[in-house]
Order: C-alpha cells, then structure tokens, then sequence
C-alpha cells in the first residue's frame, strides 16, 4: 500500500513536468521501468566513486604526513627565532645602554634642535618670508621629526642650515624687499603682481595693503583699507627706490590692521544712527545755514550803524540807526514825551528784525540732544530684544547695539554744542546794535529835553 501510494504520487509529479513541458503522457509500467533504470545508474556511479575514493587513499596519506613534516619544521623554526630574538634583545640593550653613554650632553643639544627646528617650523609657516622661502617648511618638518628618534643623530650640514635659516629670517625682517608674487583681488581674480614686503610686518601692491593667508599661501588684497593717510604712506614706499619714507607697519603681524580695518569710517557711524540720526544732521545743517545768514545780515548791519554813527545829520534809511534818526526828523515839534514813545516804537522795530531767527537756533540747540536721547532710547529697546532672543553669550552683540544706539546722542551733541555757540554769537552781535540804538534814541531825547527847557 506504501509503496502504491509513493508510485502514484511520483507519477503524478512526472505528469506534472510531463504536461509542462510538453510531452506525452506515459502509464505506470513505463514510469516503474524508469525508476528501475535510474536506481541501477545511481548504484553504478555510488560503486565507481568508492573505488575512487580507495585508490586515492594513498595519495592522500602521503599528503597528511608531509603536512605534519612541514609543521614539524615549523616549530623548529619558530624555537629558534624566538631564541635569536631573546639574544638580539640583549645585545640591543647593551648597544643602547653605549649609546646612551657616548652620546652623554649631546642628548641635551639634539633636544634643543628638536625644539627650535619645530618653534621655527612654526614662525616661518606664518611668516611674510614664507612667500619667497618655500623650501624651508619640509627640511624643518623633517629635521624635527629625525631630533624625535633616539637612534638618528643630526648632521654638521642640518645644524648648519637650521643656524642659516634662523639667522636669514632675522635678517630679513630689517628689509625692503620687492618681487612678484601672485595676489588675488577684492573681486576674487588671481594676478601675478609686484609686491613689496615691509620686514616681517606688512606686504603692499599698488597702492593698497595685503593679507597674507598661511593656511592657502596667497596673498589676498584686503576687501576694505585703512583711511587715506594710510593709504599715502603705501604710494609713497612704493615709488621710492632708496632713502626714509613714512610709513605704518603693523608689529602685531596683521591683527591691528585687521581691526583698523573693521572700525566704521565717519560715514558707517552717521548711517548707524538711522532716520533720527539723519533727522539730526537736517537740523544742524539748517541751523548753520540761519546762523551763517544771521552772522552775515548782522556784520552788514553793524557796519552800516558805525557809518551812521560817524554822520548822524543825514538819515540813511539802510540801516537801523538810520531809520531811528529819520522818526527823529519826522517830529520837530513832539514834547519829549511823545519823542520818546516814538523813538521807543522805532527800536522796538528794529529789535524785532534784529532778533530775528534767534529763537530757532535756542530750539535747535534744546532739540537736538533730545532727538538724539530718543533714538539711544529707541536702539537700547531693539538690543534688550536681541539679548531677549539670543541670549548674552555674545558681548559682541551687545556692545555693537549699544554702540550704534549712543550714535544718535553724540549726533545731538554735535549739533546742539556748536548751535549754542553760534546763537551766542548773533546774539551778542544783535544786542550790541540795539544797544547802540537805544543809546541814541535815548541820547536825543535828552537833546530834546535840554532844548525845551
């Protein structure tokens, strides 16, 4: 029954691969025949491959004891290195224990050479020269690295050029040198250029000052310049060919240079302030306009009253002075009384346009300083919202909002300070007239009195 059912279910894969593939189907006597056949092949290739597997069992003997021969050597051999290692270890000892002892204060010179070649390693990478003495960076890299091993010794030829670079550096920062290096511009091109190199302090080209930038090896020409005087010392040191010229070099190597640089000009401090700064300068530009006028208007004047002065009989009507003489003339007969009153009238006149747009200055002088206490006000509210929102790790950010919101107060101060020097100016010109008007009314009114009686 077993067996049946194995027959039925392998006839009915056979079938299965039969009908895919095509094939015609074939009955269960067929199917047993073939299993038969194959169940004899199998037995015939099982037989072949045992009488195989014995023939080669010789061969394979063979191999296994050359393999144990081979390991055999092996341990040999590894016994013996590790006793030549054991003796090689002691003379080794022994070797570096000499050394140690003939090499005695040498010890202490070869770590002074490691020390300056790697110190000097250091300078000369950040270094001007640097730009005209490439070679020198890998020899010190390499003489450093040699003073580090204990079995290497330096060379008379090392030791000597170690001194000659040292030696050519401080020489160096005493000189004037040009040659041609490339630089790359503000606006980010390369060219190749006649520099100048100020020691070890400072490199220019036409007319302007370079950065020199160790991690790349460019030179790059520097975004924003110092202010002008500086500037002329550059054109000046590069048109000289011999003899003193003035000129700025930075000791610090760049750094202050680099801070020269990002300090705001007069103009980045005005725009600082923003619109009230602006509203300020208006009004300090408007005030010197009326105080120039006033000044102007007020020397004409006084001048013409001096005139007038120096010939009272004939009124001229260009002056104040003479405008006073003239309401004199006009009532010969009026009692003092009336003289008075109107000779008081005609002052009272001539001091209103004396004194004319001296008010305005007096509220430009109050209103600038608080136009500028509004707008600290205003920029010291915009930088605790910074701090608000960032936070006071960054002095930086602080102290630039509070710099840029005391903009506005020093922009009123100097336009106030200035304004009230200028309306004391008019003034006191502007008094001494009326004074010299008052005088003279009051000088012939008396006249008239003295007629009368």
């Amino acid at each position: 029954m077993r067996i049946r059912n194995l027959l039925g279910a392998v006839s009915l894969i056979i079938f299965t691969a039969s009908f895919q593939a095509g094939a015609a189907v074939v009955n269960l006597d067929d199917l047993l025949k073939q299993v038969k056949s194959g169940r004899v092949n199998d037995a015939k290739e099982n037989a072949e491959r045992i009488k195989a597997f014995r023939a080669n069992k010789a061969q394979q003997a063979g191999k296994l004891a050359d393999m144990k021969a081979e390991r055999k050597r092996q341990e040999q051999r590894s016994v013996k290195l590790e006793k030549d290692f054991d003796v090689n270890e002691k003379k080794l000892a022994v070797l570096e224990k000499t050394l140690h002892e003939r090499l005695g204060n040498l010890k202490e010179l070869f770590g002074v050479l490691q020390q300056a070649s790697g110190d000097a390693r250091g300078q000369f990478e950040n270094s001007l020269t640097q730009l005209q003495f490439k070679d020198r960076g890998e020899f010190l890299t390499e003489l450093a690295k040699k003073m580090g091993q204990s079995s290497k010794l330096a060379s008379i030829e090392e030791i000597e050029r170690l001194w000659f670079e040292l030696q050519r550096e401080m020489t160096e920062s005493a000189k004037v040198v040009r040659f041609t290096a490339r630089v790359i511009t503000a606006q980010g091109e390369e060219e190749t250029r006649s520099v100048t190199r100020v020691g070890l302090f400072n490199v220019v080209s036409q007319g302007k000052y370079l950065q020199y930038v160790p991690e790349t090896g460019n030179l790059v020409e520097l975004g924003r310049q110092p202010p002008g005087r500086y500037l002329d010392g550059v054109r000046e040191l590069e048109q000289a060919s011999s003899g003193m010229v003035g000129f700025a070099i930075d000791p610090s190597r760049g750094q202050l240079l680099s801070l020269l640089v990002q300090s705001p000009s007069l103009i980045e401090r005005i725009k600082q302030g923003g619109v009230v700064g602006y509203i300020i300068l208006v009004l300090g530009l408007i005030a010197l306009l009326v105080a120039g006028e006033k000044l102007i208007n007020l020397w004409l004047t006084n001048r013409r009253v001096n005139a007038q002065v120096k010939d009272t009989s004939k009124p001229n009507g260009n002056n104040p002075l003479g405008r006073v003489l003239a309401v004199y003339e006009a009532n010969p007969d009026a009692n003092t009384e009336t003289l008075e009153l109107r000779l008081s009238e005609a002052v009272l006149k001539e001091t209103t346009g004396l004194n004319r747009s001296l008010m305005f200055l007096k509220v430009i002088a109050v209103v600038a300083p608080l136009m500028g206490l509004l707008g600290t006000v205003t920029g010291m509210i915009v930088t605790f919202q910074a701090i608000t929102l960032f936070g006071t790790g960054d002095p930086k950010l602080m102290a630039g909002g509070i710099s840029q919101a005391l903009v506005t107060t020093v922009l009123g101060l100097c336009v106030a300070i200035p304004t009230v020097f200028l309306h004391t100016m008019t003034v006191i010109r502007s008094k001494r007239i009326i004074q010299v008007l008052e005088e003279q009314a009051t000088g012939m009114v008396a006249e008239r009195s003295e007629n009368e009686n």
